[in-house]
């Protein structure tokens, strides 16, 4: 079965084709600077090696990301298809719906549902919903999948999702924590499955631009760092993460707009706000190594809420037999993996300082005597989504 799963971002779009059950990746493509006249566009067959990266392309939105891949999908030279109707399936990363928190075919009730909460993802929803009705209108008989990064999270028992808050809001609204990054914790724990079976308790740390952390219990979610917005949890790369709720009301007694708060806790706080150099780790820490104090406090902000949640998990699985660090700054950040490591010999965790400095991709952080092993793993979210969509039409809970 040959599933497509793109990547939208605010002005990227990314492609993988998948041959299933194998997951071999037939085809890659990027698109970057998706609005300008000068984008890239980079493209590789794996199958007959074809390559190649354009630059200064026009591609003006994402129809024209689209179209071009697609040209390059089916060329005589570049295509990996004869015919598009080999692709029987498009995945999507898809991020948030009102009522639809699982993995569902994107008809015109579940775009609506993500339009509702497009103020609660206003970055994820907008580009999302546009790409997909781009692909819907190309190719308007093919099976086009969300999965949402709530699905995963599912899980989690409601004592642990409910606000305090008007039992009503729950109701009417929705109000609770839903949970994301589901696709990237929802692999780790398939990677963990694979290595220790059925039983075991692990907490997953993706942390990237974005990050959270989720107790896993025997492959399910059982509680998640992230709430009802992606707002929420650890300091992230721009957003604030975890926040009392009456900072707005009163800097907005002290006269600043709410455009203006806003913009302070979802695109000028987190890393960048504490630090006042970037929003991306690896500038961070060369200022902090200079001797930037305000870098060095991002740094032990970010690594403190991290051990708090590690903490607040361990205790809800009764344990931990794994601890796993995944995303652009847990696979690749030696100085953050020590700063939360070295704080949890409490847990059982033995670490291995050296171990961890040599590390380059995949690998173990934990001695051979530890009781909780320590893992390095990439998170692959596309072919997770392949997966999850060739299971689901094979069991027949999606159409073919």
């Amino acid at each position: 079965m040959l599933i497509l799963v793109c990547n939208v971002g605010s002005t990227s779009l990314k492609y993988k084709l998948f041959n299933m059950p194998s997951t071999d990746i037939l085809v890659e493509a990027k698109t970057e600077r998706v609005g300008r006249t000068d984008a890239i566009f980079s493209y590789r067959n794996n199958l007959s090696g074809f390559s190649e990266k354009l630059e200064e392309v026009p591609v003006l939105g994402y129809a024209d990301g689209i179209r071009l891949f697609l040209r390059y999908l089916l060329g005589e030279k570049s295509g990996a298809l004869r015919s598009i109707d080999e692709l029987e399936a498009i995945g999507f990363k898809t991020v948030l719906a009102k009522g639809y928190y699982g993995v569902h075919e994107l008809t015109e009730e579940v775009l609506a549902a993500m339009e509702a909460y497009v103020r609660v993802a206003p970055a994820h929803n907008p580009p999302y919903i546009e790409a997909i009705r781009v692909f819907r209108s190309l190719l308007p008989d093919r099976l086009m999948v969300g999965c949402f990064e709530t699905a995963f999270h599912t899980t989690i028992p409601l004592s642990r999702r409910i606000y305090a808050l008007p039992y009503e809001w729950y109701e009417e609204y929705g109000i609770c924590r839903l949970g994301y990054h589901g696709a990237s914790h929802g692999y780790i724990a398939r990677c963990i499955r694979e290595r220790a079976g059925e039983h075991f308790r692990l907490i997953s740390c993706h942390m990237g631009g974005s990050g959270s952390i989720c107790a896993i219990q025997d492959g399910k979610s059982v509680d998640t760092s992230f709430g009802f917005s992606l707002q929420t949890g650890i300091p992230h790369a721009n957003r604030a993460g975890d926040l009392d709720a009456y900072v707005i009301p009163f800097l907005l007694s002290q006269g600043l707009s709410m455009e203006e708060i806003l913009d302070g806790i979802d695109k000028k706080g987190g890393l960048l706000g504490i630090s006042g150099v970037s929003n991306d780790l690896r500038d961070i820490q060369q200022a902090a190594e200079a001797g930037n104090d305000r870098a060095a406090l991002a740094i032990d902000a970010f690594c403190d809420a991290v051990v708090k949640y590690i903490g607040a998990f361990y205790t809800e699985l009764g344990g931990m037999d794994y601890l796993v660090f995944t995303g652009g700054i847990g696979e690749n950040s030696a100085l953050v993996r020590e700063k939360i490591c070295t704080r949890l010999s409490c847990l059982g965790v033995k670490f291995d300082s050296e171990a961890n400095r040599a590390l380059r991709g995949e690998g173990v952080l934990s001695t051979p005597d530890s009781p909780a092993r320590v893992l390095v793993l990439p998170t692959n979210e596309e072919v997770g989504i392949a997966r999850t969509i060739y299971e689901k039409v094979s069991a027949g809970e999606l159409r073919s």
